[in-house]
């Protein structure tokens, strides 16, 4: 048995196909969990999420920004990006079953210790809060009230956290923090604009791993949503999404009982230009 954290695929089945070789991944015996950006950007989104259909719960995703975005266009509450490619889901016959699967996948999870988000976590929350939070929206994901959630999801206000929010506010704040953010203040409000390194954090902001006291702190948290920042790894921290629809690799990392984890990469052909 072995377990597999994997970066944003964003409609790459082809590298993921290969790296999933490269590995040996058996459905039966391994468990992959997928940090988010299943779809989008990249040429086969619909393959994606048929080969991780098909794998049942030996594939445990998180969903990202593009995930959430195709369930909007799919309900009419968001117009496609120019650079959208999800015409292959969206046309598909088996469409429907394609969204209802997404729908029903993870905003938070745990995996031998490690939280998993796909863009990040507020400073004011710790793993607790934070998975209670990503419950609260699974849930509106999953229910009745979808299509009215998708069309209030949108927007950068509020930015930030109030324990006192409700309703699509709330859920706003959640969703962003959860599937974009990178930068923040220390106090937490969120831009959710700026998407270059480190080393190009807006005034006054800071990557949201480096505020000092986030209630996170001495959690380990791996996340994707960042291809400029690439592959980080430290102690609390690991970072994978790899750039792989920006010409990049898509990449694996191999969780051990005794903390040595492995880094697996396979090269993507895609390569377009940079963005969310």
């Amino acid at each position: 048995m072995a377990s597999y954290l994997i970066g944003d695929i964003q409609g790459c089945d082809a590298p993921l196909g290969r790296l999933l070789a490269h590995i040996g991944f058996s459905p039966s015996r391994d468990t992959l969990y997928l940090l988010g950006d299943l779809v989008n950007r990249g040429p086969a989104s619909a393959a994606v999420l048929r080969r991780l259909m098909g794998y049942g719960d030996a594939a445990r995703c998180l969903l990202g920004n593009h995930d959430l975005s195709l369930l909007a266009v799919a309900h009419g509450h968001r117009a496609p990006h120019r650079n959208d490619t999800m015409d292959d889901i969206l046309r598909s016959p088996d469409r429907e079953a394609m969204l209802e699967w997404l729908r029903h996948r993870s905003m938070a999870l745990q995996a031998q210790g490690i939280l998993l988000v796909h863009g990040g976590v507020l400073p004011q929350w710790d793993v607790a809060q934070t998975m209670s939070l990503a419950g609260e929206v699974e849930t509106v994901l999953r229910g009745p009230d979808l299509p009215a959630f998708l069309a209030r999801m949108w927007g950068n206000l509020p930015d930030r956290w109030n324990d006192a929010l409700t309703g699509a506010d709330r859920w706003r704040v959640i969703v962003n923090a959860l599937t974009r953010l990178r930068f923040c203040t220390p106090d937490g409000v969120m831009d959710l604009k700026a998407s270059g390194g480190l080393d190009q954090a807006p005034p006054g902001m800071l990557a949201w791993f480096d505020v000092p006291g986030r209630r996170t702190a001495g959690a380990t948290i791996a996340f994707g949503h960042w291809s400029t920042l690439g592959y980080l790894r430290r102690p609390d921290l690991i970072s994978l999404d790899t750039g792989c629809v920006w010409g990049g690799c898509l990449s694996a990392l191999r969780l051990a009982e005794d903390g040595g984890h492995e880094l697996i990469q396979e090269q993507c052909e895609q390569a377009q230009a940079p963005g969310e």
